[in-house]
């Protein structure tokens, strides 16, 4: 009687503080393995999904940053369309001060100017930087969700 009385209790003082453990002393030792290794797993994925996302917080902001200071880069490296604006009305100017029979040869002004290799080939890997950046932010905002 003293013996059922104390499991009595024992039962009560478990449950009454909610541990799991009351649930699984009646079980075999697989069901104890399972609850375990659930327990274990279920632990793991969330320490990883936090750090996980972590990380894709990370990335995204460096991304981010990364990406505007390459646009800055990129912007600075572009023709400069007020030169060719400025050479037109230099000769407009001429033109009406010297009268309308001195006209400027205005053939070599050309929109597109040739540029070195070298330039192109900084552009192309500024761009090219640009889109993988972009392509980080993105991969990283669908991780998140």
């Amino acid at each position: 009687m003293l013996d059922q009385r104390s499991k009595t209790d024992e039962k009560i003082l478990n449950e009454r503080q909610g541990l799991p453990i009351a649930a699984e002393r009646d079980k075999d030792a697989d069901s104890k393995f399972w609850a375990t290794c659930d327990k274990v797993s279920t632990q793991y994925d969330d320490d990883f999904l936090t750090r996980a996302n972590d990380d894709m917080g990370i990335i995204l902001t460096f991304a981010g940053l990364f990406s505007a200071v390459n646009s800055t880069f990129i912007i600075g490296m572009q023709p400069h369309p007020g030169d060719t604006t400025n050479v037109l009305l230099l000769h407009m100017i001429q033109i009406t001060v010297n009268g309308p029979n001195s006209v400027p040869d205005i053939s070599n002004l050309s929109s597109s100017t040739g540029y070195p290799s070298s330039t192109i080939w900084m552009q192309t890997l500024a761009y090219a930087s640009l889109a993988f950046s972009v392509l980080a932010a993105f991969g990283a905002v669908v991780g998140k969700q």
